[in-house]
């Protein structure tokens, strides 16, 4: 592949100037001709560069005027050589996965035999990455979903530097996984939460039909969720971080035979007996260890929502925790390891928005995607009436 690739590179080297030339004999005529009816002449060359592969190589660009005028006219061959797409992308790829601006020149082709190269220094490549990572966090802060049936969200937090960026991830009515929001913020701040949900409104979020939210622990969110969707959100929390708070606060040797127990009490058949399970736990727990047993009843009933519907279990697997979410962090992260200096949340945002998009591309659909359809029929049926969530909570 490389030699089929230096070959073409070459071939673009040597037919470059040829077309080129063919070009300014099209607009000004033959060389050495004079032509009184001509409506354009030759105007010496100027030395610039063009992109070839992933840097520049020097050409010398014919110019051309129009007489009478002088107005510069375009070289149609220069114009589509010249432009910088590849190198936006290449630099956008070559760092994303690893290459810092500082070494770049040691990931370019060595084209040193075929011409003068330039524009691989660490301001240019720094420049290239920053223009096309821009473009990158647009294509999220700007997507719209008009068109989508989005039934799932989840939402948490990545932390880099002093800097933390909320993201919010949707699961289509197809299953697939799609990055739709990221404010650099605390998900303990209700109003930065709010915007960023409000934001998602704005871009054709539809949630007449309901919505799961799958959440952390975190109060400000929950309250900016109802704050936004009001009785049209379903409330999940991850049960593993449930899990991993409640056993923060107990001795190693207490650690097993709880997560067991929480297991247990998840994995019942209905809400109302996981809700008894999950009391009874924090009464045991109450006498030894006090602020276990408060962390376990604080949001107890919202670690059980998925159990007041009538989802098959490979989909409430997979709806538990925010684990699809943390897996595109854990992709996003390796992207991002060689950065740092954070700088300003400008760049956190940056630098997020484009590895959680490269990390979109590779993700799989959820386990259990084939039943979305009876999950959107499921929320539906909670969220139909103001309160029907409580009332199926009481009826279980």
């Amino acid at each position: 592949i490389f030699t089929l690739v230096k070959i073409l590179l070459i071939t673009s080297l040597v037919l470059g100037p040829m077309l080129m030339d063919q070009d300014t004999e099209a607009l000004a005529g033959p060389k050495g001709k004079h032509d009184p009816n001509r409506t354009a002449y030759r105007h010496g060359y100027q030395d610039t560069s063009v992109p070839m592969g992933n840097q520049r190589v020097a050409v010398r660009r014919p110019r051309v005027r129009t007489t009478g005028t002088d107005q510069e006219l375009p070289i149609p061959s220069y114009e589509a050589f010249a432009n910088d797409d590849q190198l936006l992308e290449a630099a956008l790829n070559r760092m994303l996965y690893g290459l810092s601006s500082r070494d770049y020149t040691y990931g370019i082709e060595d084209y040193s035999d075929l011409a003068e190269t330039s524009s691989t220094s660490k301001s240019t490549i720094s420049r290239r990455f920053i223009e096309a990572s821009a473009d990158q966090a647009k294509k999220i802060l700007n997507r719209r979903f008009d068109d989508l049936t989005i039934p799932v969200i989840m939402i948490d937090g990545i932390a880099r530097g002093d800097y933390t960026a909320i993201v919010v991830l949707g699961i289509t009515d197809d299953g697939k996984k799609i990055i739709m929001g990221v404010r650099i913020g605390s998900t303990e701040n209700s109003i930065v939460c709010r915007d960023l949900l409000v934001d998602l409104l704005e871009r054709g979020l539809n949630y007449e039909h309901g919505l799961l939210a799958v959440i952390d622990g975190s109060k400000a969110l929950r309250k900016a969720l109802k704050q936004v969707f009001g009785d049209k959100v379903l409330i999940q929390r991850c049960q593993i971080h449930k899990e991993r708070n409640v056993l923060g606060y107990l001795p190693e040797y207490k650690h097993e035979w709880v997560r067991r127990k929480l297991r247990k009490a998840w994995g019942r058949e209905n809400a109302h007996e996981a809700v008894l399970h999950l009391k009874n736990l924090a009464t045991a727990l109450e006498h030894d260890f006090p602020d276990a047993a408060a962390s376990l009843r604080e949001g107890l009933e919202e670690t059980v929502t998925l159990l007041k519907l009538a989802i098959p279990d490979l989909l409430r697997l997979s709806l538990r925790s925010t684990n699809p979410i943390e897996s595109a962090f854990s992709l996003a992260s390796k992207n991002m390891k060689n950065v740092k200096n954070w700088k300003n949340g400008s760049m956190v945002q940056r630098w997020v928005c484009t590895a959680l998009l490269d990390a979109e591309q590779r993700a799989h659909r959820i386990n259990g995607y084939r039943s979305v359809g009876i999950l959107i029929a499921e929320i539906n049926r909670l969220t139909s009436q103001p309160g029907g969530e409580a009332k199926e909570s009481e009826t279980a």
